[in-house]
C-alpha cells in the first residue's frame, strides 16, 4: 500500500510540477478540469474497445464487421461545471455508453449536489445562482426541478414502507409552512409522527400536510400507520392537538395519552407578566415534579389558591387536561423521562424549520414534502440517536405489559 501511495504522489508531483496557482490547479480550464476531461474521455473509449472487441488501429482476424466512426461533441453538467466531451460512435450505431448514457446530459454528481443544495434549504434560484457564481454554469429553475423530482419515487416508497408491530413510544408533533396549493398563500401544517422502536432508536414513521387538523384527519393518519403494521403503541404523546385524542382510542384504544408538559407549562406563561414568571414556573415544577400523583395533585391546589386571584385560566387549563397531563404518573421514573414531554421530536424540528424559514411561500404541497423529505435524511444522523436509558425503560415495558411486547 505504501509502495502505490509512493508512485500515487510520484504522478501527482509531476503533474503539478508546473502549475502556479490556484486557478491553474482547480479551475474548469485548468488541470483538474482537463483530468476530468480525459479520463471520462479515456473510459469512454475503453467501452468502445470492449463493445468492438479490438484495440484502435489493431488489423486483421479482430476486426469485426463494425468498426469506430470518429466522435460526436457533447457537453454535460459535471460537478466543476460544463463539461466538453468526445463521445465516440461506431458505424453501425449499436455502441451505448454507460459513463454518459445517450441523451443524457447530467453527470451522476452534478444531480447530487442539487439535490444537497436543495435538501439544505436553497430555492431554485438560489442553487441557480450558486451554481453559476461557483463554476459558471448555466441551468434553468426547471432543469433544477427535474433534477430534485428524483427522489420521488424514493420518497413516495419511504412514506408507504411497513413499519414495526410495536412502537413503545410515539411523538405526534406540527409545524407550519405557507403554500399555494389552493390559491393564495396561506398557511398549512405539515404533521410528523416520530417512533421509539424497541431499540430505543428515533424513527420518523410518516408526515401529513393538512389545512386544519381534527378527529377525522387524525382517525387517516393512525388508519394509515396501523394499514402499515404498526399494531400498537404503549404512550403516544402530543402537544395539545384538536381531535388527536378521539381518534386514538378508536385506532388504538390500548394506547395511552400523554400531553407535552413543557409545552403545557410554556402555554401558562403566556398568561403570566415577565417579572412573576420565574415564580409561577417554579409552582408549576412542584406540580409535573412530584413524586406521586397524589402530590401532584395537592401542588395544584396550591397553585391555584396562590394565583386563580391574577391568573385563574391556568389552573383551570391544568384542571381541563389533568388526566392527559398526569399519565406519566403511572410509569417510573426511567420512562417518565422520556414520555412527559415531547422534545425526542423537537431536535428533528428545529433542523427541518431551518430548512424552511429562508423560503417563502411553496408552490404546492408536494415540494413541502420533497424539501423535508430531503432534509430529513440528511439530518438522519444527528437526531436518530437512541433514547438515553433506554434499557432500564425497555424492562419496565416488558414487566407492564407482559401480553403486548412480542416475544
Amino acid at each position: 500500500m505504501i509502495e502505490k501511495n509512493s508512485k500515487v504522489d510520484q504522478l501527482l508531483d509531476e503533474l503539478l510540477k508546473d502549475a502556479k496557482n490556484t486557478q491553474e490547479i482547480l479551475s474548469r480550464e485548468g488541470l483538474l478540469g482537463q483530468l476530468t476531461k480525459r479520463l471520462a474521455e479515456r473510459a469512454l473509449s475503453a467501452e468502445m474497445t470492449e463493445h468492438l472487441g479490438y484495440v484502435r488501429h489493431e488489423r486483421g482476424a479482430g476486426r469485426r464487421g463494425n468498426s469506430r466512426n470518429g466522435t460526436t461533441a457533447k457537453t454535460v453538467q459535471a460537478e466543476s461545471g460544463p463539461l466538453e466531451l468526445a463521445v465516440p460512435r461506431d458505424r453501425d450505431g449499436s455502441f451505448e455508453p454507460q459513463l454518459v448514457r445517450k441523451r443524457q446530459r447530467r453527470l451522476s454528481g452534478f444531480d447530487d449536489q442539487v439535490i444537497a443544495l436543495y435538501a439544505r434549504g436553497l430555492t431554485t434560484r438560489e442553487i441557480q445562482g450558486h451554481l453559476h457564481e461557483m463554476y459558471g454554469t448555466e441551468v434553468s429553475p426547471a432543469l433544477i426541478s427535474v433534477v430534485t423530482d428524483q427522489v420521488t419515487d424514493e420518497l413516495i416508497g419511504w412514506q408507504n414502507r411497513p413499519l414495526d408491530a410495536l412502537y413503545p413510544i410515539v411523538y405526534f408533533d406540527a409545524l407550519f409552512v405557507k403554500t399555494r396549493q389552493e390559491g393564495p398563500s396561506s398557511s398549512r401544517a405539515v404533521y410528523l409522527a416520530l417512533g421509539i422502536n424497541l431499540q430505543g432508536e428515533k424513527e420518523l414513521l410518516g408526515l401529513w400536510i393538512a389545512g386544519t387538523e381534527g378527529a377525522k384527519f387524525w382517525l387517516s393518519v393512525l388508519t394509515e400507520l396501523q394499514n402499515r403494521g404498526m399494531r400498537d403503541c404503549f404512550v403516544a404523546c402530543v402537544d395539545g392537538i384538536t381531535g388527536f385524542a378521539e381518534a386514538l382510542s378508536a385506532v388504538y384504544p390500548r394506547a395511552a395519552l400523554q400531553l407535552c408538559i413543557v409545552h403545557k407549562v410554556r402555554n401558562s406563561l403566556r398568561y403570566v407578566p415577565y417579572k412573576e414568571r420565574k415564580t409561577v414556573a417554579t409552582d408549576l415544577r412542584a406540580i409535573y415534579g412530584a413524586a406521586t400523583l397524589g402530590e401532584a395533585e395537592a401542588a395544584l391546589e396550591r397553585f391555584a389558591e396562590r394565583w386563580d386571584a391574577k391568573y385563574p385560566v391556568i389552573s383551570q387549563s391544568w384542571r381541563r387536561d389533568w388526566s392527559a397531563l398526569t399519565t406519566f404518573f403511572d410509569y417510573p421514573a426511567e420512562i417518565r423521562k422520556v414520555i412527559y414531554t415531547t422534545n425526542a421530536i423537537e431536535s428533528l424540528n428545529y433542523s427541518l424549520r431551518r430548512v424552511l424559514k429562508n423560503r417563502g411561500a411553496f408552490p404546492d404541497d408536494a415540494a413541502v414534502v420533497k424539501v423535508l423529505y430531503l432534509a430529513i435524511q440528511r439530518a438522519a444522523k444527528r437526531w436518530t440517536m437512541p433514547i438515553r436509558n433506554w434499557v432500564g425503560a425497555l424492562n419496565r415495558f416488558t414487566i407492564m405489559f407482559p401480553d403486548r411486547m412480542p416475544a
